[in-house]
């Protein structure tokens, strides 16, 4: 019988070696993630591989999985050992090597498989692991999977089945990267910046925007799991500032940034200003909802106000509903709707069909924006940005809030919100206008300024974002309202951005492992 996990083991010790540690924060609200070795360890990982075949049988589903790895100096192993637990639960495994996180998801349709597996950490820094999953394409788990699966292997509930076996996809990124550019190319020839971060996107994105017309200006797009230059995170300012550099020197069209599991896509116009992915995301919505007669759209609570009061969309027809944050979430709440896309702040981006399958695929993402330059003949990305009606944003800013008390928090915090609007309260001499509270409370008061607060779903933080239609003072103006309400629970510690002195521009604290997944 596998022996039940621990919680905590020392490391270099007879049992680190030889029993399981798996630390029970590790499993988050749809994926998981630890840092290896001081909170997973290798035998940890297969109990992880027997929980989830056992999961994998316990929905009914047929025990055959895609799996694949990122490119971390660990992440083979980690995913060696993911496969021996699969296949002592009795699953067929799919191995199809060193990939980005939707090539598996690609892979379940292509190989006709319906759960998948795969080894990533994403943008975050190095000593982080983790493992994006699902049982029924194209969604991966949300909470209720999730805290079942937790419940599997911390008490050990696992039941070997014979049946196991595993096949190895050999060169199996070709026929990823043939399903991306089976299609007609661009008619206007575009510059394009396409950074990686050295992350695992590097190997692939490239040869696709090349195979589609582009002409692509290559940054930091060789492999090195030490991330020498930063994360490969599109929404952290270091990664946006180098694109921004790059674009302006080589007068490129615009600027496309990858996270490290090639999920996301940020955008920096060719001014070299960047993009938060939500206004790419109504930029989007307007191209496709040109269209697309009565398309609808998911948007998540970070996201701005723009996608409701955009005139152009309301002319369009376009209908948009918000939803909780998180890839899982917006996944799964495009895929019920039958939406034509969902546009996350994050930068996941979720495309139904003609555009996509329905899972985020940031290389997907960076055709979309392609196809919407090429059908905007004398148009630059600066100019369909401007189009845009004038609001001033924050980036996510993110409060350190240990995983044990940030929901206390978060909870609390909206029962303040809905108090000050049961009584009809002012904020700033403004009435509340709305209230979110589907994840989170999202406020918003009379001339459409608003301000987010939530938890992070896989990151030991909250998540603060704000936005005004009005000025940026008024931005600057919600997130104090925002922050003097966080600042009565000790619990909250400090950010890793933040706005400060009615400045728009980032200013960067101690942490950086800001939540995007």
């Amino acid at each position: 019988m596998f022996p039940k996990p621990k919680s905590v083991l020392l490391p270099n010790t007879y049992a680190f070696e030889s029993e399981p540690m798996v630390k029970a924060t590790g499993f988050r609200e749809y994926d998981a993630r630890w840092l290896f070795q001081k909170e997973i360890n290798l035998m940890g990982i297969q109990a992880l591989g027997m929980g989830l075949g056992a999961l994998i049988a316990e929905l009914g589903v047929k025990q055959e999985i895609v799996t694949g790895h990122d490119f971390r100096g660990y992440s083979a192993s980690i995913k060696y050992a993911l496969i021996s637990g699969l296949m002592a639960a009795g699953c067929k495994v799919h191995d199809i090597g060193l990939a980005v996180t939707p090539m598996a998801y690609f892979a379940q349709f292509d190989l006709d498989v319906p759960c998948c597996a795969m080894v990533t950490a994403s943008h975050n820094d190095n000593g982080w692991t983790g493992v994006k999953m699902g049982a029924n394409r194209p969604l991966t788990f949300v909470p209720d999977e999730m805290t079942r699966l937790k419940e599997i292997v911390l008490n050990a509930e696992f039941k070997n089945k014979a049946g196991g076996s595993y096949q190895f996809h050999e060169n199996y990124p070709a026929r990823y990267i043939a399903d991306l550019t089976s299609r007609p190319k661009l008619t206007r020839k575009l510059k394009v910046v396409a950074a990686r971060g050295n992350g695992t996107a590097g190997a692939f994105a490239p040869q696709v925007l090349e195979a589609i017309g582009c002409e692509v200006i290559p940054l930091d797009t060789e492999l090195d799991h030490t991330f020498p230059k930063y994360n490969p995170n599109p929404e952290d300012m270091e990664m946006l500032h180098a694109i921004r550099d790059a674009v302006l020197h080589h007068k490129a069209d615009v600027g496309l940034g990858f996270d490290g599991d090639g999920d996301r896509c940020g955008v920096v116009d060719n001014t070299g200003e960047e993009i938060f992915a939500d206004k790419v995301g109504v930029m989007l919505a307007r191209d496709m909802s040109a269209i697309h007669k009565d398309a609808q759209f998911i948007v998540d609570v970070k996201s701005t106000g723009l996608f409701v009061t955009d005139p152009v969309l309301q002319k369009q027809g376009a209908k948009v509903a918000y939803w909780k944050t998180g890839h899982s979430y917006m996944k799964r709440r495009t895929h019920e709707t039958g939406a034509l896309a969902g546009f996350e702040k994050s930068g996941h981006f979720f495309f139904n069909k003609p555009y996509g399958r329905g899972y985020d695929d940031g290389l997907v993402s960076a055709l979309a924006i392609c196809d919407m330059l090429d059908r905007a003949p004398g148009k630059s990305m600066a100019d369909l940005k401007n189009a845009l009606p004038k609001t001033w944003s924050s980036p996510t800013m993110s409060p350190h809030c240990a995983d044990e008390t940030k929901y206390g928090v978060i909870d609390q915090v909206v029962k303040h919100f809905e108090g000050l609007q049961a009584k009809g309260a002012r904020i700033g001499g403004q009435a509340i206008r709305d209230l979110v509270t589907v994840n989170g409370g999202r406020v918003t008061v009379e001339d459409g300024s608003w301000g987010l607060v939530r938890a992070s779903s896989n990151k030991p933080e909250l998540v603060v974002v704000v936005e005004s239609p009005v000025s940026e003072q008024r931005m600057h103006d919600m997130f104090e309202m925002v922050n003097s309400v966080l600042r009565t629970h000790a619990a909250v510690g400090e950010y890793n951005q933040r706005i400060q002195g009615g400045l728009a521009g980032p200013i960067r604290q101690a942490r950086t492992d800001t939540e995007f997944d």
